[in-house]
């Protein structure tokens, strides 16, 4: 408690208050409801008219989670855009990384409420889980382990735009740098990339930019298969980007000094 008996947020405390603050804001604008009912039906429509669900004859949802990278690559970035960006356009960084809280809390909180955000986003796909239990037998644990590799991906995605989000005040420079990302984290590890680049640079190279795709890291878990390197991979990318988007926001409470 503070000397006029008000609650200073610190830490943890912190981390639940920016959380909770994050949330409001979407909730109380139209932003996570339009994300949700874009994500709810998209997903579906994908699924069912892309991937041809019923055409498959197979109880699984291999459809809905082959298109899910491709449309998390567009509405990840557009969930993220605002993160830091609105705050510069608002005027109100200064005012957050004013309070008496760790700069870390405020960078995760704005990650976590976001990664929630896109995690109620997935849920809203489980109609489609128990509608193939009714039509089959599918591999449900196979089905559990790619739902964590959406979420992974859907996390990395948010982190590395909220990083950029940081960058520039402008929400729709923060998108478009977020896509920018993440087509290249998605198309790094694709044949005619790799291909395109062996006749020009160094094998090794080659072999780091495959190493760098976030598809084909995500394909193990579309697969049912969590294997330890994927998951450290993905991990490492939401930890670099929230404390990238850390201290790229922080470095305006310095410069404000």
């Amino acid at each position: 408690m503070s000397g006029e008996g008000r609650f200073v947020p610190s830490g943890w405390p912190g981390l639940k208050a920016v959380i909770r603050r994050e949330l409001g804001a979407y909730f109380t604008t139209p932003l996570a409801w339009v994300f949700l009912a874009a994500f709810a039906f998209a997903a579906p429509a994908f699924a069912f008219n892309v991937g041809r669900f019923f055409d498959t004859n197979r109880a699984d949802l291999a459809p809905l989670f082959a298109y899910l990278p491709w449309l998390l690559m567009i509405l990840m970035p557009a969930l993220a855009m605002r993160a830091w960006a609105e705050e510069r356009e608002l005027g109100t960084i200064e005012t957050l990384l004013s309070l008496p809280m760790p700069l870390w809390a405020a960078a995760l909180g704005k990650f976590l409420a976001a990664w929630a955000v896109a995690g109620l986003a997935l849920v809203l796909t489980f109609p489609m889980w128990i509608a193939v239990n009714w039509l089959g037998a599918p591999d449900n644990a196979a089905i559990a382990v790619a739902y964590v590799g959406a979420l992974l991906l859907a996390g990395a995605h948010l982190a590395i735009g909220q990083a950029l989000s940081a960058v520039t005040p402008n929400q729709v420079v923060a998108f478009v740098l977020g896509v920018l990302v993440a087509f290249l984290l998605t198309m790094a590890g694709l044949p005619f990339v790799t291909g395109a680049l062996s006749s020009s640079v160094p094998a090794w190279l080659v072999e780091a930019v495959a190493h760098m795709s976030a598809l084909d890291r995500y394909a193990a878990f579309e697969n049912g298969v969590a294997r330890l390197p994927d998951l450290v991979y993905f991990l490492s990318l939401i930890a670099g980007g929230v404390t990238a988007a850390g201290l790229i926001a922080g470095s305006t409470r310095e410069g404000g000094r």
